[in-house]
């Protein structure tokens, strides 16, 4: 029990100073991370799963697109693009209103 005290206050020390050591820094996601989390809601938007899923992340992510989008595929696509980034009110119309207008490359 004597031996036991100092080595959990020692932890306690150690683990209490990492804490404020560490300053929580927000960090603005990557536009690869951003077309990550796009592909993801779209992926899950599908329901897609397992090989299809892989297929779909794989075709996404490259910068070739596979196909045009329709119109459809284009709202879902813009509409989560706007999800994710919390968009609301006329920065949600502005920013969809840019996104839909775009033609794919």
């Amino acid at each position: 029990m004597k031996k036991l005290l100092p080595a959990l206050a020692s932890v306690g020390f150690v683990l209490s100073f990492a804490t404020i050591a560490t300053p929580v820094v927000a960090k603005e996601a990557t536009p690869q991370q951003q077309k990550m989390a796009t592909c993801n809601a779209d992926a899950g938007s599908k329901d897609l799963k397992g090989d299809d899923r892989k297929a779909f992340m794989k075709s996404c992510l490259s910068n070739k697109p596979a196909k045009p989008a329709t119109q459809q595929e284009k709202m879902k696509t813009c509409n989560a693009d706007a999800g994710t980034k919390s968009l609301k009110g006329d920065e949600r119309k502005a920013f969809m209103k840019d996104c839909l207008s775009n033609k794919p490359a």
